[in-house]
């Protein structure tokens, strides 16, 4: 099999993959990244559900964007789980492998004997990462979950948006990409007791747990305050001046982040005046005088075009950003020279542009062997090479919609 390729850290790792759309596929990605490799399970004839998330596709083929943005490193294998003979071949790959990872509905795999319990009792060694809505246990566990419900319900969207609009999500999906994330985490702590003890475990993964999770400081901020902290549009909960500021052809992000760097600025640009008054003077007091603080700044922020304030603000060792589309975000010199995209080589016979794994591992870099897959690319492969299934036997299964 191919996995002899595979250069990280995980290599050597067999990875049975039941996820779709983005939680799960981020998860089975960054495992594939680093190395494991990952058998990717598909329904015969449809896939999984982003392969018909388009527009936009990639370019010179009929995969959309938002699938191949999270199943590099992955051979996809179409199978009908519903079917005994589904289920025998699935039995037969988790022989070997060593972590399933599924996003099914709780309790949905146990109906076709691949629930936790069912597979631990039968494979004791294998991690068994489910990621779902709201998680194995509590009141909302049947829920179905989404990205936008997990949003609205964990919070994040009644601190997002300006004071006096309507709350609003995050323009990504970020409880899909955070949930898929602390599944690759909780995986790989697993792997770890493993080695120690020889026992597999299930890591079960809710979004609306680890969007709770990531509130951080606002979430502190509430624990400490009994209070619900309120929208601010683009500043800061707890420090000021650390926002966006209209500038003469834009705008900027200034983040200062203490008194001396309030200072400094102050000093630089001719306004060391407001610190001789009380409500400019400390960071509490401009949290405190927020609208008197952003109101007089604006007007010296207006003074320059943002590039002006980049380069003045650099060189004085004070945070600050341009803020960029993404068509100057994937031209900026640093994420070019951090090589931030790469190319695959796509079964269309094109090569297709990906985003980069962030992870750099200075010993076991991220290894990018296989480009995302057209659906069932490697069924017979997986099935004849790995199982020993017949081609013969193979074109059956085919005839009857299994594979």
């Amino acid at each position: 099999m191919p996995t002899k390729d595979a250069t990280g850290p995980l290599k050597g790792l067999r990875v049975l993959d039941l996820t779709r759309v983005l939680a799960g596929p981020t998860c089975t990605q960054m495992l594939g990244d680093m190395g494991a490799e990952v058998i990717k399970i598909e329904r015969p004839g449809a896939g999984d559900d982003t392969r018909g998330f388009a527009p936009p596709a990639m370019p010179g083929t009929e995969e959309s964007a938002y699938f191949v943005g999270v199943n590099r490193n992955k051979r996809s294998v179409t199978l009908d789980i519903a079917t005994p003979e589904g289920q025998k071949i699935i039995k037969r790959l988790l022989e070997d492998t060593d972590i399933l990872v599924e996003n099914f509905k709780v309790g949905a795999l146990a109906k076709y004997g691949l629930g936790y319990e069912q597979v631990h009792k039968a494979f004791p060694s294998i991690i068994y990462c489910s990621i779902t809505g709201f998680g194995q246990t509590g009141p909302y566990a049947p829920r179905p979950g989404y990205d936008a419900l997990i949003q609205a319900m964990g919070g994040v969207m009644s601190l997002t948006g300006e004071i006096e609009g309507e709350p609003q999500k995050v323009g990504i999906p970020v409880a899909d990409v955070f949930a898929g994330l602390y599944g690759c985490i909780g995986i790989l702590a697993a792997l770890r007791h493993r080695e120690r003890t020889g026992q597999g475990q299930q890591v079960d993964i809710g979004m609306l747990d680890t969007h709770v999770a990531w509130l951080a400081n606002q979430g502190m901020n509430y624990l400490a305050t009994g209070e619900n902290p309120p929208r601010l549009g683009n500043q800061h909960p707890n420090i000021v001046p650390y926002q966006v500021f209209p500038t003469a052809d834009g705008h900027i992000v200034l983040s200062v982040g203490n008194d001396p760097t309030f200072k400094r600025f102050c000093d630089a640009f001719g306004i060391s005046h407001l610190l001789d008054d009380e409500r400019f003077a400390t960071n509490p007091a401009r949290v405190q005088n927020r609208k008197l603080v952003t109101e007089t700044l604006n007007e010296t922020m207006r003074t320059r075009t943002t590039a002006d304030w980049v380069e003045k603000l650099e060189a004085l060792k004070i945070g600050c950003g341009p803020i960029n589309t993404l068509k100057q975000v994937f031209a900026d010199p640093h994420v070019v020279a951090r090589g931030m995209v790469i190319e695959m080589d796509h079964a269309a016979g094109v090569p297709v542009k990906v985003i980069a794994n962030p992870v750099r591992l200075s010993e076991t870099p991220a290894d990018y062997r296989v480009p995302p897959p057209v659906l069932g690319q490697h069924t017979d492969e997986i099935l004849g090479d790995l199982l020993g299934i017949s081609a013969r036997e193979i074109n059956k299964l085919r005839d009857k919609g299994i594979v």
